[in-house]
């Protein structure tokens, strides 16, 4: 009889991504929902909206793992979702730690690393084993992590994203718009859409004739402009190939701004969740907080 899977929870600041795992990490369920959202008629439950998933129909699980970095408010109404479908469900909310599942974190203070990114990295490091890489997330912040090739952490970086960005310029400064993602998405891709045409490059496409295209192509092409630079400062100082590693919510946007080759994936916290929580299966794992539901 195989044992029972494992509910993986990736709590960004904008929204919550899950998976049901089997043991060896594959994932037979997923989903994502925001924040908030609508509430379902009848509910005075803010957590119980028509864009968050239904897990009645799931097999239940053997327990929960967790990264959250969205705060307390958030890991309660998580809580309060589990408990509604198996309320005894044991749940572990992961800690980066010094050394864990093959990464070695040089943080001076390895526990002030955010889990999604300690997360992120251990599946990374999983999915591309003995390659030196650079790991770009495209969230509310963008963040970036340099792995070498047996597994250390050097460090990282974390900036506005894209989205951030664009608000902020346009609650700070007076004449400019405050572009939501969903215009800007639009925006963004009429650009690329110009800058490829023919099956060619064209930079000077990027130059856009009105203020939101010029603002969404500026903040995209600021966000590409980091990554290229530091994937490009690693490679001269390893004197080795890196490869650089996208995901995040804008990745499906920012990556059209990139000049450099790149390979996408877009579970590697919830990978590496699942690989914490195979290493506990046989012995405590480091820097956990476990506590029953």
């Amino acid at each position: 009889m195989s044992a029972a899977p494992y509910l993986l929870i990736d709590a960004g600041n904008s929204r919550v991504k899950w998976a049901l795992a089997q043991e060896d990490g594959t994932q037979t369920h997923s989903g994502a929902f925001a924040h908030g959202g609508q509430l379902v008629k009848g509910t005075g439950d803010p957590l119980q909206s028509r864009h968050e998933p239904d897990w009645s129909h799931l097999p239940t699980p053997g327990s929960a793992w967790l990264s959250n970095v969205a705060g307390e408010a958030v890991g309660r109404r998580i809580d309060t979702f589990i408990d509604r479908y198996w309320r005894d469900l044991p749940r572990t909310m992961i800690r980066s730690a010094a050394q864990q599942c093959g990464v070695t974190n040089a943080y001076t203070t390895p526990s002030q690393l955010g889990s999604d990114r300690w997360a992120g990295m251990i599946g990374a490091r999983a999915t591309f084993p003995g390659e030196p890489l650079l790991i770009a997330t495209f969230g509310t912040a963008t963040t970036l992590e340099a792995l070498t090739a047996d597994g250390v952490f050097i460090g990282g970086l974390i900036a506005p994203g894209w989205s951030l960005m664009m608000r902020s310029l346009g609650e700070n400064t007076a004449q400019l718009p405050t572009l939501d993602a969903a215009a800007a998405r639009g925006l963004l891709a009429g650009n690329a859409a110009g800058a490829h045409e023919s099956g060619a490059v064209r930079h000077a496409a990027w130059f856009a004739k009105d203020t939101p295209r010029s603002l969404s192509s500026g903040c995209a092409l600021a966000q590409a402009g980091l990554i290229e630079r530091m994937w490009r400062d690693l490679q001269d100082e390893w004197q080795v190939p890196v490869r650089l590693v996208v995901s995040g919510g804008a990745a499906g946007e920012l990556t059209q701004a990139l000049a450099v080759p790149f390979t996408r994936h877009d579970s590697l916290v919830l990978a590496g969740l699942a690989l914490i929580a195979a290493q506990a299966r046989d012995r405590a794992g480091p820097a956990t907080d476990t506590r029953p539901a």
